[in-house]
């Protein structure tokens, strides 16, 4: 019997299990690292390299023959791994040295080394050059055979990084930042202070930022650039666990909506040289000075990255003025403001070997490429064509810069520029992306052809030097027990709505579907893209005889600033006109879809946007589920929430106008459509107390509805017989509210 693609799905954790990533190449374009589990149903993800010229594949590190307990990870790599959304085991990060020589992970709290390429086998003395070897039988992995080696850090450690040159890492460990030297194993604090946290990402950083992490080696290993975070300001939340009453609450940090944040500065400091401190206890390194900027008007570090200097990013509370500064002089090199706000960019700011500084800045509503020296970058203007809207800087080579962007939203594209001008590298119709140096570029593309993900190797050559492809990394992802998603896309409305719109697979012309829409429809994801992989789970409410339509609205990103900051100040009234609007226009080119019949579903912004549709138009949806939703937003995060709606103090009207607190009241004397709420009482990020209160208002206007609380879960919902019956639940419950026959389809 065929597997149902529910439970496909989940088994597969969305089908990304087996899929290749976290490419590296090293300096020479010989060889590219990378991570991926051994098939689509393992979980367990493996680092790889490979040979460039030959294609040869090795596995580097199985955490299976390291005998890691992936389920005992010290609570602040779960919490990372909860704010990157990452769903697998294993590997699930690495780092590496300047010539990709050495890689270093962290397993369960521990950290391993292992050697890369064809080089000599890594240093010398007790750590790396003598000693068992872990684990047995073949020793797959390292050079020459050689496997992983686990080295003798102080546990829990966490995110381990080396130095440029290989010869130490350093990691935190007790919210310490310390180096230990791979030939001797001397370990050594180099940043501690009692009280706050050095080294490590604060909760809006990792969860809005982009910023998973805390520290940066400069470019000699000298030096140490570390983020000091205190968060003793913050206030204190706790997560209960309902179902084991004798389990303490966890209490955790949160900064909503017009509260306290973390405080956050940095220091530079020495590597260590090797004194020992009393008792034989390493001494800690001397701060070489501390980075300076105005923490009281930009209390907000976006991002660090370290050239001939380190430079920082920083931002203003409001975030309408970001600048770029020098961290070791504080010398101003950059000011961007905005009147609604400043967006953050990945990727940015860098630096190439001529000492050009990689930024991005908007001018006549397209987001543009800037490279310009330090002292030219304050009114330096983009080098790429309007209507060409970069999205991200994907890194650097030498003088040349990879950065992903396109001129339609439904498309992401990877262009390279560099002294010989602008080249494309991947603009074929899909969403791509990339790495490169050496002159090796790694393309990972997803278009309509396919669910799958294509990774392709190429080296220079070709028509308009657009690259040669010399070899690829296969994808080992499973194929979904699915037909293949055929969405048709328009342009909905006068401001051209990006829709799509996908039907049974079974189909007939002439027969009527009722209407389901599947939107994230707010700032920071889209989901009206080409690539058929991010349709599956639409396909499949598709097959159970459903027309699944799909909007972009005004926010969602892609398009251009101004479509963006379209919704500065209110979350409710244009996002879901614009929802309004795509299903008339899908109603109008399509006969089939039933618009007496409509519902919604949606999770995270997407539940806060279902219910909204339920309560506010229920003349348009006639039954919704609201997962994960955000029900009042001076319950979210200071930087994601103020970015659109301001301070709460200073703009009440815009928080009461995008809350759905005082729906209930006002619906209930309209219409009463079936409304479904789901969320994890793990939930650390929208806290479960947005369902509990919008179900006590909805209880008390006498507003009938239904809750599923998701025991131990959090927003990812992960776990596989909760992913898989979350979709069967969802279905059954939309067509007894539709009225449509209950029978499943697959």
């Amino acid at each position: 019997m065929t597997e149902s693609f529910p439970r496909q799905q989940a088994r597969t954790r969305g089908f990304r299990l087996g899929v290749p990533r976290a490419f590296q190449v090293s300096p020479d374009g010989a060889r590219v690292t990378f991570l991926r589990s051994r098939a689509g149903d393992d979980p367990v993800t493996c680092l790889w390299e490979t040979d460039v010229a030959t294609g040869t594949e090795r596995l580097v590190a199985d955490p299976r023959s390291l005998g890691a307990d992936d389920e005992d990870l010290p609570p602040q790599e779960r919490a990372r791994r909860e704010r990157v959304r990452e769903t697998a085991a294993g590997i699930v990060a690495y780092a590496t040295d300047r010539a990709l020589t050495l890689a270093v992970f962290a397993l369960s709290g521990q950290v391993y080394a292992v050697p890369l390429g064809p080089g000599p086998l890594l240093g010398s003395g007790p750590l790396l050059g003598s000693g068992p070897l872990l684990g047995s039988g073949p020793r797959e992995g390292g050079t020459a055979g050689t496997a992983p080696r686990l080295v003798p850090v102080r546990g829990p450690a966490l995110d381990p990084r080396p130095n440029p040159a290989g010869t130490a890492l350093a990691y935190v460990h007790d919210g310490a930042l310390r180096v230990i030297d791979l030939a001797t194993g001397q370990d050594t604090v180099v940043a501690a202070e009692g009280g706050v946290t050095l080294g490590l990402a604060e909760f809006v950083a990792a969860e809005e930022m982009d910023r998973s992490r805390g520290y940066w080696w400069s470019p000699d290993g000298r030096q140490l650039l570390v983020a000091r975070v205190d968060e003793s300001p913050v206030a204190r939340w706790h997560i209960a666990d309902p179902a084991n009453p004798g389990k303490a609450p966890v209490e955790v940090g949160y900064p909503a909506a017009g509260t306290a944040n973390a405080d956050v500065s940095l220091l530079i400091a020495s590597a260590p040289a090797g004194e020992q401190g009393p008792a034989g206890e390493p001494a800690p390194a001397t701060p070489a000075g501390v980075a300076g900027w105005d923490r009281a008007a930009f209390p907000y570090l976006v991002s660090a990255a370290w050239g001939t200097d380190p430079l920082i990013v920083v931002q203003s509370r409001d975030q309408r003025v970001m600048r770029v500064v020098n961290a070791v002089t504080g010398q101003l090199l950059r000011e961007d403001t905005d009147p609604n706000w400043t967006d953050v960019i990945a990727g940015v700011p860098a630096q190439l070997e001529n000492g050009d500084i990689v930024w991005t800045g908007v001018v006549d509503d397209t987001r543009g490429l800037i490279v310009a020296p330090a002292d030219a970058l304050a009114t330096a203007v983009p080098v790429t064509p309007p209507g060409l809207q970069v999205r991200a800087v994907l890194g650097t080579d030498g003088d040349e810069v990879l950065f992903a962007g396109g001129m339609e939203s439904t498309e992401l594209n990877v262009w390279r520029y560099g002294p010989d001008g602008l080249y494309a590298v991947a603009t074929k119709s899909g969403v791509h992306t990339a790495t490169m140096a050496g002159g090796t570029t790694v393309i990972a593309s997803r278009t309509l052809a396919s669910s799958q993900v294509t990774v392709r190797l190429t080296r220079p050559g070709g028509p308009a030097d657009t690259g040669v492809v010399v070899g690829g990394i296969a994808s080992l992802a499973e194929e979904p027990n699915l037909p293949a998603p055929a969405p048709r896309f328009l342009h909905a409305g006068p401001t051209g709505i990006r829709t799509a719109v996908l039907l049974p697979s079974w189909h007939q012309p002439g027969d009527k579907l009722p209407v389901l829409m599947d939107p994230y429809g707010g700032p920071g994801a889209q989901r009206v893209v080409r690539s058929a992989g991010l349709y599956l789970a639409a396909q499949w409410f598709a097959e159970q005889g459903f027309a699944v339509v799909v909007a972009d609205g005004r926010g969602t990103p892609g398009r251009n600033p101004s479509w963006e900051r379209a919704i500065a100040g209110d979350f409710a009234s244009g996002i879901l006109e614009d929802q309004v609007t795509a299903l008339g226009a899908a109603a109008a080119a399509f006969p089939e879809l039933d618009t007496s019949r409509v519902a919604i579903r949606g999770w995270s912004f997407g539940g806060y946007l279902s219910a909204l549709a339920v309560l506010r138009r229920p003349d348009v949806f006639h039954a919704g589920v609201a997962g994960a939703p955000v029900t009042d937003w001076r319950l979210y995060d200071t930087h994601y929430t103020e970015r659109y709606l301001g301070d709460p103090a200073r703009n009440p009207d815009a928080y009461q106008a995008s809350s759905l607190m005082d729906d209930p009241a006002r619906a209930v004397k309209s219409v009463i459509r079936p409304l479904l709420i789901i969320h994890g009482l793990a939930d650390d990020n929208v806290f479960v107390a947005h369902s509990l209160r919008l179900s006590s208002a909805l209880l008390a206007a006498g507003y009938p509805h239904s809750v599923l609380p998701l025991t131990g879960i959090t927003h990812m919902t992960s776990q596989e017989t909760v992913a898989e019956n979350m979709l069967l639940f969802q279905v059954a419950f939309l067509k007894q509210a539709l009225g449509i026959e209950a029978s499943p389809r697959d």
